[in-house]
């Protein structure tokens, strides 16, 4: 290259001008406008589900998008929650990866699986895991499905996953395994019809967690910010008791009178965890 064509060039590339431009013209090339090529903002004012207040919509969006940070969701899983309203509806995602997730994606789904207002968007497999455990469970109003990789070893092992501390306190209450080869023979592992998803939900039966062999597992709560908690502290929690287990000797776990007493405790200070995982989400304080 002539020395010339390099010196020429240094002082239009220091001009910020110069930036716009080059983003504007790969825009251009893409096919997509200056607006579409945004990031959308992680939280709405408005819901995009009629009778459904935003807050809860955001903690939807935000329950996601916290759990990927995270690496308890990568582009498979999901977050639902039910319909503030009317109990046989519950709300989630359109089919996406967790970390893209915004408001305007937010579906209602009634609990045979069916979406309310499709308009063409593609739905998740897995929703009958969201249908059938509220369902099953009046009490569950939000559900938690991952493929969270401290959690798989527990589920195909005869380890059983227990609670080493307080913040995974639910754990202490049993935490069952649903193989379904035991009901459905071999298949692709998914939870793809309600049949499945009626035989998860027996198996969860009334605890917070069940692991899915060889799959994954999946949390319940009285919110989706509890659900969302529990989903982050079971993997939390199964990577440190395989930590234990490796230390050698049998660890010492929480009693199921201590869990169920710490986790009454995490449920009231919740906000405190989740106000900083919002914050850094969002880039906002609360």
């Amino acid at each position: 290259m002539h020395p010339d064509t390099t010196s020429s060039r240094a002082p239009l590339r220091r001009d910020p001008r110069w930036r716009l431009g080059l983003v504007a013209a790969v825009a251009t090339l893409l096919g997509v406008s200056g607006a579409s090529a945004q990031t959308p903002a992680v939280t709405a004012t408005t819901s995009p589900i009629a009778g459904v207040d935003a807050t809860l919509v955001n903690d939807i969006v935000i329950g996601s998008r916290i759990l990927a940070e995270f690496g308890v969701l990568d582009g498979f899983g999901h977050v639902s929650a039910r319909h503030p309203t009317n109990p046989n509806r519950f709300l989630m995602a359109r089919s996406l990866a967790p970390a893209l997730v915004t408001a305007d994606d937010i579906m209602e789904f009634d609990l045979d699986g069916n979406a309310i207002d499709a308009r063409g968007r593609a739905v998740f497999l897995e929703r009958f895991i969201h249908g059938e455990i509220y369902r099953a469970r009046p009490d569950v109003m939000s559900v938690v499905h991952t493929h969270s990789p401290g959690v798989i070893p527990f589920s195909v092992s005869k380890v059983p996953l227990q609670a080493m501390y307080h913040n995974p306190a639910f754990l202490a209450a049993g935490v069952p395994i649903f193989d379904i080869r035991t009901e459905f023979g071999a298949t692709d592992m998914l939870v793809r019809n309600a049949a499945i998803g009626k035989a998860l939900a027996r198996s969860l039966g009334d605890k917070t967690v069940v692991l899915m062999r060889g799959h994954g597992d999946v949390t319940v709560g009285p919110t989706v910010k509890a659900a969302v908690f529990r989903a982050y502290y079971t993997d939390v929690n199964a990577r440190l008791q395989a930590q234990a287990i490796a230390l050698g000797g049998e660890p010492t776990y929480l009693t199921a009178e201590e869990g169920a007493k710490a986790d009454a405790t995490n449920l009231v200070v919740i906000d405190r965890i989740w106000n900083l995982w919002s914050m850094k989400i969002t880039g906002a304080s609360k």
